[in-house]
């Protein structure tokens, strides 16, 4: 790596969520997390009340509903951006059928 690397995300900083959207974000965090635990687990992760990577312990390895709230708020922010960034690129969201 070369440490030349910019991020370049897309510009959302116009674009802002419908109020309805607020429960798909919360169901895509929950998920978001999910998917990170699941991945952990089965590279032989484990849960342990602080990070070691050498023993592979993360105090994160726990049901979304308990995770502090610092960790909730960054799966809430990266599924955010997320929807931001699919409005912008001109996508919409429609509720399912019900």
């Amino acid at each position: 790596m070369t440490g030349t690397y910019r991020p370049r995300p897309l510009d959302t900083s116009t674009v802002v969520l419908p109020t309805d959207l607020s429960a798909l974000q919360e169901e895509l965090a929950t998920n978001a997390h999910a998917v990170w635990a699941a991945q952990r687990l089965q590279d032989g992760w484990r849960y342990g009340p602080t990070r070691d990577d050498e023993a592979r312990e993360h105090p994160c390895l726990v049901p979304y509903e308990e995770l502090p709230d610092s960790e909730k708020d960054y799966d809430r922010r990266l599924v955010g951006e997320t929807l931001r960034a699919v409005l912008a690129l001109g996508y919409t969201i429609h509720p399912p059928n019900t």
